[in-house]
């Protein structure tokens, strides 16, 4: 899910209250309406034939020789990734024939009968998406070629401090001779809203030393009038747009939306600068500069598939054509800061066409990245859903911008803005800022009592937001705080924050006050730009606290109730400084949490999700010059951004990082690695902590459980020298999904594969993850990992800690492993009480050489032989 601009999630309230009738999906109500429909046939599609993972030490694995401790250097472990030469380069001509069987296939169905197709999908599935009716749908569907229809569905969108936060300049970018080399060579596609290339973010001549040309990949730039010849270069390596969907909907336009990669949104740009942006820009917004922004991997290449816009979101059927062409293209890594805008229906989650065309992209040995959704903090509200997406979460970091308000009856009220400030108080010491008079407080004028009495009307419901400075007296606002309303229209974008500050320098005030409506709770306020003093009062208490102290300081003529004195001052102080104090990485309470819903009944998944926590709240970052995202940040070439859409990116920048130092791992071995040296400590040593209420967030805070946070929190130096890795194949994932009850004939329709062919099946628990979810432990059970050392010789402890009604063994409980070998560990669970409450363990790995592993333990529903019962 996209950045949580405060405005989608009320967008979707608004639409629902308002627009009853404006659906994101077609209404297959009636049989001569015309539908998007992604049609799957039963041939494999062509990445399945160049090439399989090819298997050494009959899993993949083969150790050159060498000795000694934990680094790659001393016995490298090769992963072979199936990058098929020139497969993927002189794929044209294929792509050609099945374009053609295509549409044979669509006019021998469809006889004379009016369609149009829309995408030819032949690299990770074979099959087209195509605009007809539901009885043309059904006709698609019964033919013998053709293995699935489904209806196309909508999708939604889902730095300077981060990299020091994270330790990459002493930790990861060292480790590749610092971050003129971190990256290199690696390519990150992002399936998002498009990028403006003009970014000095993603410029090829911002470094001495000049970049690569990425052999293995072989994309192309679009060249349109938005985006012209030269858009692209050896950073920006490739750009394309996806559209078709929405055009046969006829809700695209062109001039908001942009036919082209560029970012008419700002999301997709300021995704990309989070992975993979260049390293030292400086991010100046309204005037001030705060500070140089890098991304994560800033050596690294980008390659963008625009599939979502402004106006509209995007559909499945253009994510699957933007995904497909990205792993035919040749990347090495896909980052979707997206999510369904509903749980997929049928037997499970898994099975809909975005998640399985993932699947094929891990087979080609692609790793796949995706935001856990925006619509926490309630259990189960995880949008990603597949074992072989890397999910992750957003989490805080320790940089905080906060002003505050001093009252003039010595009250001190805390507040959020990049602003200028109005006061500098020797005895607080409070503002280090650029600010106004010195010593001085100001007037507060409300909004209210500053009405030009000949055009206004005091009963207007809108004019406490201060839009409209016809309807205001300049010689009342002039020179004094302006008090405003930040009611629901900010939210929903109706009214906005720039648009008051304009009218309040027209007006010659002070500065700006904006209090909170009490209908606006449980938002997050970011800060915001603003080119004049001015704060924003996040809280509703604290809001009352500064009307009562302004009412109370009015002097009010009896008869005429006109204001004959206004007695209320105060001082705004702080906003552009940053404190880096800030108790982090928490998480935030707008990140989606597990459990993995396995169905929309739903009943749980033996899945863990999120897989990670990364950096999602606050992020700096590139801005489109012409992004409408957020109105605040119109015309910034920076944006302050929060929500998991920002998260993801940071695991996809420091995934290049770890593809860079080993480059034939698997998608699994990264993921693997990124999981296991996970930190579960905040900076302070503390355990991290999670928000559980939109409400006062801070003050509803409890430790994490792996439901909030998966493994924890990203350790990008840590992930650099993993010491073991769990490896899993596209074989298990396969037995996975045949495991599912009524599966059978569903898998056969996605893949084109039988589950006979696979000698038996795997359960979610038994999945070589880096991680143990039990969703129902029905008196005892045992579950296998197998890790492999991808380092040096080295002897290994196992501890634990067992959930709450879970006593729990682990053999054996030492092991000496040398490189490249592997070695089994069983888990014996029993439970010792009925419970149906989550609980939470954790098996650690403990090295003799400083390899330090953590695997999650999470248990639901427990049965017990006994009548012990746990509430």
């Amino acid at each position: 899910m996209g950045s949580f601009d405060l405005k989608h999630l009320m967008l979707l309230f608004w639409f629902v209250l308002v627009v009853p009738h404006c659906l994101c999906e077609e209404d297959d109500s009636d049989d001569s309406s015309s539908a998007v429909y992604i049609v799957s046939l039963r041939n494999s599609p062509a990445s399945h034939y160049y090439g399989e993972l090819r298997e050494m030490s009959s899993n993949g694995f083969q150790v050159k020789s060498g000795g000694g401790g934990g680094g790659a250097s001393s016995g490298r472990i090769q992963f072979h990734k199936p990058r098929y030469g020139n497969a993927t380069k002189t794929n044209k001509r294929y792509g050609s024939y099945v374009a053609q069987v295509h549409d044979s296939l669509l006019k021998k169905v469809l006889k004379g009968e009016k369609y149009l197709k829309v995408y030819s999908y032949h690299y990770l599935i074979d099959g087209f998406a195509v605009l007809v009716t539901q009885q043309q749908a059904e006709k698609l569907a019964r033919s013998s070629e053709v293995s699935n229809v489904v209806l196309d569905f909508s999708v939604r969108t889902a730095t300077t401090h981060t990299p020091q936060f994270l330790g990459l300049p002493q930790g990861a970018w060292s480790q590749e001779g610092g971050f003129e080399g971190a990256g290199e060579g690696v390519v990150i596609g992002f399936v998002d809203t498009g990028i403006d290339p003009t970014h000095p973010s993603f410029a090829d001549n911002k470094s001495e030393h000049a970049y690569p040309v990425p052999a293995h990949f072989n994309g192309i730039c679009e060249v349109t009038r938005d985006f012209p010849s030269g858009s692209c270069n050896r950073k920006l390596v490739g750009a394309r747009h996806f559209a078709a969907s929405a055009i046969t909907r006829g809700i695209f336009n062109s001039t908001q939306d942009y036919a082209s990669p560029f970012d008419g949104d700002g999301h997709g740009t300021h995704t990309a600068a989070v992975a993979a942006g260049n390293h030292g820009i400086p991010v100046i917004v309204a005037g001030h500069h705060f500070g140089n922004a890098s991304g994560m991997a800033p050596r690294s290449h980008i390659a963008v598939y625009k599939a979502l816009y402004k106006s509209f979101g995007g559909f499945a059927a253009d994510v699957v054509a933007a995904i497909d062409q990205a792993a035919q293209d040749g990347v090495d890594i896909i980052s979707l800061s997206i999510t369904p805008n509903r749980r997929p229906p049928g037997v499970a989650t898994f099975f809909n066409p975005i998640d399985m065309a993932l699947l094929s992209a891990v087979k080609a040995g692609i790793f796949v990245v995706q935001a856990a959704g925006n619509t926490g903090p309630s259990p189960t509200s995880v949008s990603s859903f597949s074992p072989w997406i890397f999910t992750v979460g957003a989490a805080s970091h320790d940089r905080i911008y906060s002003n505050s308000m001093f009252l003039g009856n010595n009250v001190t009220i805390p507040g959020v803005g990049l602003a200028l400030i109005t006061c500098f108080f020797t005895l607080l010491l409070l503002c280090r800022s650029a600010g106004t008079s010195v010593g001085k407080l100001y007037t507060l004028v409300h909004a209210h009592h500053a009405l030009n009495n000949d055009t206004a009307d005091p009963d207007d419901m809108y004019v406490n937001e201060c839009q409209d400075a016809s309807k205001f007296s300049k010689d009342l606002v002039r020179g004094n705080l302006l008090m405003c309303s930040y009611s629901i229209r900010f939210v929903l974008g109706l009214s906005t924050i720039k648009q008051t500050l304009g009218m309040a320098k027209n007006l010659s005030a002070a500065g700006v006050v904006f209090y909170i409506d009490p209908f606006v709770i449980g938002y997050q306020i970011n800060p915001v730009p603003m080119k004049m003093p001015g704060i924003i009062i996040a809280s509703t208490n604290d809001s009352k606290i500064l009307m009562q102290y302004y009412n109370s300081s009015l002097e009010v003529d009896a008869v005429s109730k006109k204001v004959n004195k206004f007695g209320a001052v105060a001082s705004i102080c702080g906003g552009l400084k940053a404190n880096y104090s800030n108790a982090a990485p928490k998480v935030m309470y707008y990140s989606a949490r597990g459990p993995d819903p396995e169905d929309t009944l739903p009943h749980e998944a033996d899945i863990l999700k999120p897989n990670l926590l990364a950096p999602g709240n606050l992020i700096w970052a590139a801005w489109s010059s012409l992004g409408t995202d957020s109105v605040e940040f119109q015309g910034e070439n920076f944006a302050i951004m929060s929500g998991t859409s920002m998260a993801a990116p940071h695991v996809a920048g420091l995934a290049a990082l770890v593809r860079q130092k080993f480059p034939n791992f698997s998608p699994t071995a990264v993921a693997s690695a990124l999981s296991t040296t996970a930190s579960q400590h905040d900076k302070n040593g503390g355990p991290i902590m999670a928000q559980r209420s939109y409400a006062s967030a801070d003050l509803n805070l409890s430790p994490a459980t792996p439901f909030d946070m998966g493994s924890g929190f990203l350790n990008a130096t840590g992930a650099l020298n993993p010491g073991l890795i769990f490896y899993s194949s596209y074989d298990d994932y396969m037995a996975f999904l045949c495991g599912i009850n009524g599966s059978v004939p569903v898998v056969l329709n996605y893949t084109g594969q039988n589950c006979w062919s696979y000698n038996s099946t795997v359960y979610g628990a038994d999945l070589n993850l880096p991680s143990i979810t039990i969703s129902k432990l029905n008196q005892s059970r045992v579950v296998q990992r197998t890790v492999q050392n991808v380092a040096g010789n080295e002897t290994y402890s196992v501890g634990w800690s067992a959930p709450y009604g879970v006593s729990v063994s682990v053999s054996p409980t030492h092991f000496t492993i040398a490189g490249g070998e592997k070695q089994v560990l069983s888990v014996l669970m029993n439970a010792t009480a009925n419970s149906s409450v989550a609980s939470f363990g954790r098996i650690g790995l403990f090295g003799d050489q400083g390899h330090v592993l953590s695997i999650p333990l999470s248990v639901i529903v427990k049965i017990s032989s006994n009548n012990n019962t746990v509430s």
